[in-house]
């Protein structure tokens, strides 16, 4: 009697029901019941509750007996349980004895790796049989659909519902969905981490707890489960709050994702609730607990999730994305472009941050063909492009930097800037583009900034044959910058071909002489048949322009040559045109047994000697640094130059550019143009471009004229190198200098002493007249620079530096054209400082 008192007024479940093989008895000794005394101890959060398991109602089939089956009988196989349309749970139902029934009743989720274990010897025995048929069937059921489902959850009863006094549990298999955030989880989580939802008992606005109120009272949120409470409640609910607003069953559970906005930030109920060292403890325990920090692995970059550290860079980098939230997202690593997967970019953020994997051409989804660092834009952003007047014909590819500034890829010239004109902006307001923050947004200057570079770039640029290429090979071998293995090779096969155009010359010259002495080409040779058909053969693949043909055969002509060489009367020719033939030829016949072998290896000085190698190089460049030297270091430290500096020196063929040097447009960004010139290129004559003999020094000035007037190298720098001066030593007494007709008015006056210190060579008069020939020139083509508001001007100046073989001549020169740079960026920071005073100046008066 006293049993069913207590079931009627109890909370707790139902009465286990008796089984089929028990015998009927008093009720009350299958009433598994327990009581607990109150609890007045300190506050225990996250306290665990489990409901019982009972094996006896779990839903099975009865294995038959294999015994007692054929063979050759196919057997029915059972399928699972069909599900049924859910009811929806009804609220507040009032039992008979006036209690309020709960929204569902109890269940058990049962994964598959989770084992059932009981008491009872029947569950042991039900389970070994259960393994049994499981192993027998398992080959008949593999290819049935319903090996692969899961077992719903169904009602108890036989063919109707269960009564509204009785709660059944219910055994169900939970199968994870596609969108089930758990897929992201490692083994090592608990599958108990998910996010639960609150069920509201009460009416609509009402407290979860007290289930009072109105949805005008004012409430704290879960930022779980999402339970509002009332003032009374919260501290009851919630407790300590060791992790932050969250209910204390909560407690160990991810946050909702649409509450991560309102983290740290509390209602204006809960600072009354709180004291202020209360409230501060649990905004901080809610910012840092390390549950409710945004999983890095729901993060995808470029199609690759984050690690932690590659989050946290994201989180606390300058310009952080706004509203991060777990998703595919896509980052331009060069521009800070950030925007979802699949659309148009929504934020610009830190650029140069390594997260995430590359991007991808269809990040954006973009149809235009048209990509910036590799990603095909949209068509709001070409439609920005293209008002901002960024030129977008022919689908050209961009790179553009973090600044703005862009340009195509495969050139290096940058074409502009797009956060520059003012109308960028507007354009992207219009069409819902981001812009960069303020922060590094790039102001318009008209004024030019002059930054602290770390590499100056020195354009060397001169005619065939001027000197250019030897000053750029003096300088690799003075700064100690080596020829790599296949620059040598390609070397190696110019010297060889050089020398046999050396050697043809003095075959050329010696039958001449013997046609000469005798009168009759007929006439019987000096050397021998072999000889004379081999010295034949190379005269012809002179004239026919064929000479590399010999160097890929050296092996086997190296003996031949050596033999020609030694030939008495080829001897004589040569010592008789010895003073007559370039410097360069007596250079390479005098050692032309040891170059004419194919194991021959070019020497420093063979590759000084060379000609020729600008037209195999085009244009090539070497980086290099100046080398201290004791006087430099005895300077004061403002006089010294920076030891880091670099510089590079890029020898260009003017030849190379492409017609109107349209290629020049990749070297805007040089800061010095060293314009090479022979000194004795007064005294030859070259065809121009309409087959016309001009001399050499004339031709040379039309090219200077061409660069300094180019719009490319129009506010540059120029340092004139003149080049071979120890060659014009020996040429000025023999050819005078009035031979070309820019020198005509060339008359020094010549001193009686020899002596005399003011008397200089001709040599060195020459010089100095030719460098000032060329200032006047460049005076006349150039234009002063106005400071901007000063009304001030300045006119640059052409430096002039003179160059031989040694190689004290060419650092010399180098350094030279260092100081130019300095004087260079003093000079416009002082005229830039004068027109600011004088604009202070005339707005105080």
């Amino acid at each position: 009697m006293m049993a069913t008192v207590v079931r009627k007024f109890s909370a707790l479940p139902s009465p286990i029901p008796k089984r089929d093989s028990e015998e009927d008895g008093d009720e009350t000794s299958h009433n598994d019941y327990s009581f607990a005394i109150e609890y007045k101890g300190p506050l225990i959060a996250n306290l665990p509750r489990a409901n019982p398991v009972q094996v006896d109602q779990i839903p099975t089939a009865l294995p038959v007996s294999f015994s007692s089956l054929s063979s050759g009988v196919s057997y029915p196989v059972a399928q699972p349980l069909a599900v049924r349309a859910k009811k929806p749970p009804e609220k507040n139902k009032k039992k008979k004895n006036g209690l309020v029934d709960s929204a569902a009743s109890p269940s058990v989720v049962l994964r598959p790796h989770h084992v059932v274990s009981g008491s009872s010897s029947s569950s042991s025995s039900l389970s070994k049989r259960l393994e049994d048929v499981a192993g027998e069937a398992k080959s008949s059921v593999d290819d049935s659909p319903s090996s692969s489902a899961e077992v719903r959850e169904e009602e108890e009863s036989d063919g109707g519902d269960c009564s509204d006094e009785e709660h059944v549990n219910r055994v169900r298999f939970d199968v994870q969905s596609e969108c089930d955030e758990s897929v992201y989880m490692s083994d090592g989580e608990s599958i108990a981490a998910a996010t639960p939802r609150a069920e509201r008992k009460g009416k609509k606005g009402s407290c979860y707890r007290c289930l009072t109120g109105n949805r005008f009272t004012e409430k704290e949120v879960c930022i779980v489960c999402c339970a509002k409470y009332c003032s009374n409640c919260v501290r009851r609910a919630m407790g300590a709050m060791p992790e932050g607003r969250k209910c204390q069953t909560c407690i160990g559970s991810r946050i909702a994702e649409e509450n991560r906005k309102s983290l740290g930030k509390c209602s204006r109920m809960l600072k009354r609730v709180l004291t202020d060292s209360e409230l501060k403890q649990v905004m901080q325990a809610e910012m840092s607990c390390k549950v409710n920090q945004l999983p890095s692995r729901l993060i995808t970059v470029n199609g690759k999730s984050l690690d932690e550290d590659e989050l946290y860079m994201l989180q606390t980098c300058p310009n952080p994305p706004k509203k991060l939230k777990p998703g595919d997202y896509w980052y331009d690593k060069v521009a800070g472009y950030w925007g979802k997967m699949g659309e148009k970019p929504c934020q610009i953020i830190s650029p140069h941050m390594n997260i995430g994997g590359n991007i991808k051409k269809d990040a954006s989804n973009g149809d235009t063909e048209i990509c910036i660092n590799g990603r095909e834009i949209t068509k709001s952003e070409l439609t920005m492009l293209k008002m901002v007047g960024v030129q977008c014909e022919g689908k050209p590819h961009f790179w553009v930097n973090a600044d703005g500034t862009y340009q195509e890829e495969g050139q290096n010239r940058i074409m502009g800037n797009i956060w520059s004109k003012k109308r960028a902006r507007l354009a992207c307001a219009v069409f819902s583009l981001p812009v960069p923050p303020a922060s590094s947004a790039v102001e318009p200057n008209d004024e030019p900034v002059y930054e602290h570079k770390m590499l100056n770039k020195l354009l060397l640029i001169g005619e065939e044959k001027c000197g250019a290429t030897t000053f750029y090979k003096q300088a690799r071998s003075l700064y100690k910058v080596p020829f790599t293995e296949d620059e040598r090779e390609r070397i190696k096969v110019v010297i060889q071909t050089n020398l046999y155009a050396y050697l043809a010359m003095v075959l050329e010259a010696h039958y001449e002489e013997e046609i000469n002495n005798t009168g009759d080409e007929t006439s019987a040779s000096s050397i021998s048949p072999r000889l004379k058909h081999f010295s034949d053969w190379l005269l012809k693949e002179k004239d026919e322009g064929n000479l590399k043909i010999f160097p890929a055969s050296s092996r086997e002509n190296a003996q031949t040559v050596a033999e020609l060489w030694r030939v008495p009367a080829i001897q004589a020719t040569y010592k008789r045109l010895r003073d007559t033939l370039p410097r360069n030829a007596v250079y390479f016949l005098g050692r032309i047994l040891e170059i004419s072998r194919a194991e021959y290896n070019p020497t420093e000085m063979d590759i000084l000697q060379a000609e020729g190698l600008s037209s195999i190089e085009g244009h090539s460049c070497v980086e290099f640094s100046f080398p201290s030297t004791a006087q430099e270091d005895s300077l004061d430290i403002d006089y010294q130059h920076d030891p880091n500096m670099k510089y590079q020196l890029i020898r260009l063929n003017p030849r190379s550019l492409g017609e109107n040097w349209k290629l020049l447009e990749m070297f805007e960004d040089a800061d010095l143009v060293i314009f090479c010139v022979s000194l004795t290129d007064y005294g030859e004559c070259i065809e121009d471009s309409e087959g016309v003999l001009v001399n050499k020094m004339i031709a040379n000035k039309q090219l200077f004229e061409s660069m300094v007037t180019h719009p490319i190298l129009a506010n540059k720098r120029f340092l004139l190198v003149l080049t071979k001066f120890d060659l014009l030593e020996e040429r000025i007494e023999e050819v005078p200098l009035r031979t070309c007709e820019w020198f005509e008015d060339f008359n020094p006056l010549v001193s009686q002493n020899q002596t005399s210190r003011h008397n200089p060579p001709m040599a060195q008069r020459a010089f100095h007249y030719i460098g000032y020939q060329y200032k006047r020139l460049y005076d006349s083509l150039v234009e002063p620079f106005s400071t901007r508001g000063g009304g001030r001007s300045f006119r640059p100046k052409l430096f002039v530096s003179q160059v031989s073989l040694e190689s004290d001549t060419v650092d010399n020169a180098l350094r030279y054209a260092r100081e130019i740079l300095k004087w260079h960026v003093e000079e416009t920071s002082m005229f830039q400082e004068m027109s600011t005073t004088s604009i202070e100046a005339s707005l105080s008066s």
